[in-house]
């Protein structure tokens, strides 16, 4: 018999399923919502893939420095060669990018990534700086010839292409500093400014008031007002304008500009570690850059930029130190003062951080602060007999060698920072040799001096000059005779002698204050 209507909505109601729970609901929805993240993430590392642009790995010198060995442990430093370019192409000359004769290079900044992973250091160095350029390759595949006393930009113009020749820029830096560039990486205006605004703006200062006739000198009038004096966030256009203007602050040189360079790379990677140093932070600021990103073959994927990214996440703001490469104007140009930039290349060779230390020694038990590496300790310098008195690092001391034999700076300054005082500067001193060493003091300064002359036998005490300043005589080249260095372990090098102020006391930490030291002249 044929069921009634009332039996066979019963019959369909029997048959439904039972509800689900509020826990089953929530697992089901966090199950596709993990699916949806995994497919979303493998659809975005897809697209940053496929977004990357990689130079001709060919296009690099035959003839390279070696690549720094690993410590003890396993680490090694890395060198990162970071140049801002202003091709024409992807959008950039709709942003002031571009001009005749192909792709240019404004900011070129060398970054040493300490073995530690808990230091690093970005180098600039000046357009206009005077160097020798090593043979390049052009793109109808044949090399240049070597060029000498040329500025540097010119090395990322050779061949004359919208995209540049980063590579030729790496083999110029790599003949420069004698340090092997493990990676390079090309920003061009358009992901710049799509960096600053995945981040939601960086905060920059100025001096003084900013106008449309700083930022393009041909317009022939001020202009209306671009920034005002003081601090601001800026992001897209007009943290390329803040970048890029030099006109209207100082003496209006590169050199100020490139100040203001390392100021906003402060503020910019103090904003994307306020952000935590993190894939869900990265990533969406890796879409922005890697569509205007040109990188070395050994950087071309998603993965392995996110992977040095990440390496960075230790390091603290105020050991990311920011400085340029000593130098000086000659006419129009810049030259490289030596012999400081041979100590800066020296001390990035072996690992040193500016203020002397060695990064890639173990750290001790306990402590975050490398240990003293007493194979790069000279065997002939005095040790001090008691442990480092606390108040010793207050006390800043200059060596200087009035011998005319060279090295023996080097070897007394280790001597002193070894006792916990503050090296300020090792250099030659002016005037006739000396045959007794002199510890020389300023106002207030005797007691301290005395302390300092017990590391050196035989030494007098008097006053002179300002702080305290140890001149060498024959008595410590006497006792401290030349000869060859004992090699470390793995035959790494005797330590290099510290870095003369001029170069570590011109630094900016990352957590510097943005509106200090902003311009030159």
């Amino acid at each position: 018999m044929a069921e009634g209507p009332a039996e066979g909505r019963a019959a369909g109601r029997a048959k439904k399923k039972p509800k689900r729970s509020t826990k089953e609901k929530v697992l089901w929805a966090t199950a596709g919502c993990t699916a949806l993240a995994v497919l979303g993430g493998a659809a975005l590392y897809y697209r940053l893939n496929s977004n990357i642009s990689t130079f001709d790995g060919d296009a690099l010198s035959k003839d390279r420095p070696e690549a720094a060995a690993p410590d003890s442990q396993g680490r090694t430093p890395v060198n990162v060669l970071m140049i801002g370019s202003d091709s024409r192409g992807n959008g950039n000359s709709d942003l002031g990018g571009g001009g005749d004769g192909g792709a240019r290079s404004d900011t070129a900044i060398l970054l040493h990534v300490y073995a530690d992973h808990k230091h690093a250091v970005g180098i600039s160095i000046p357009r206009d700086s005077l160097v020798t350029i090593p043979p390049c390759k052009l793109p109808n595949g044949k090399w240049t010839k070597e060029q000498t006393n040329v500025m540097f930009n010119s090395a990322f113009s050779v061949g004359d292409s919208d995209q540049g020749n980063p590579a030729c820029t790496q083999n110029a830096v790599e003949k420069l500093t004698n340090l092997r560039v493990d990676h390079t990486i090309v920003v061009d205006f358009n992901g710049f400014a799509s960096m600053t605004k995945a981040v939601g703006g960086v905060e920059v200062c100025l001096p003084n008031d900013i106008h449309e006739g700083d930022l393009n000198p041909n317009l022939g009038r001020k202009g209306k007002l671009l920034f005002a004096k003081g601090k601001q966030k800026v992001e897209g256009q007009s943290a390329l304008d803040y970048v890029r203007v030099r006109h209207g602050i100082g003496d209006g040189s590169d050199i100020g500009r490139t100040k203001r360079q390392q100021a906003f790379l402060s503020s910019l990677i103090k904003e994307v570690k306020s952000h935590g140093m993190d894939p869900t932070t990265l990533l969406p600021l890796a879409d922005a850059a890697t569509k205007s990103l040109t990188v070395d073959p050994g950087l071309g994927s998603a993965a392995k930029l996110l992977s040095f990214a990440m390496e960075l996440k230790d390091v603290d703001l105020h050991d990311i130190k920011f400085l340029t490469v000593p130098w000086r104007y000659e006419g129009p140009r810049v030259a490289l003062v030596h012999p400081d930039v041979d100590q800066l290349w020296a001390a990035l060779k072996a690992d040193r951080t500016i203020d002397g230390q060695d990064a890639s020694a173990p750290a001790e038990a306990g402590s975050a602060s490398p240990a003293a590496d007493p194979a790069t300790t000279p065997a002939a310098a005095p040790a001090p007999t008691a442990a480092p008195d606390a108040k010793a690092a207050e006390v800043k001391v200059s060596v200087l060698n009035s011998t005319g034999e060279t090295g023996l700076g080097g070897r007394a300054a280790e001597t002193v920072k070894g006792a916990g005082y503050t090296v300020t500067g090792v250099g030659n001193a002016v005037g006739k040799p000396r045959s007794t060493t002199v510890v020389e003091y300023g106002t207030g300064e005797r007691t301290a001096a005395e302390s300092v002359a017990k590391l050196f036998p035989g030494a007098t005490v008097q006053p002179g000059g300002r702080g305290v300043s140890v001149v060498l005589g024959h008595d410590f080249a006497a006792a401290n005779p030349a000869g060859p260095a004992a090699p470390a372990p793995g035959g790494a090098a005797t330590a290099p002698a510290p870095l003369p102020t001029s170069i570590s006391g011109a630094a900016r930490s990352a957590d510097d204050d943005p509106c200090a030291n902003l311009s030159y002249g």
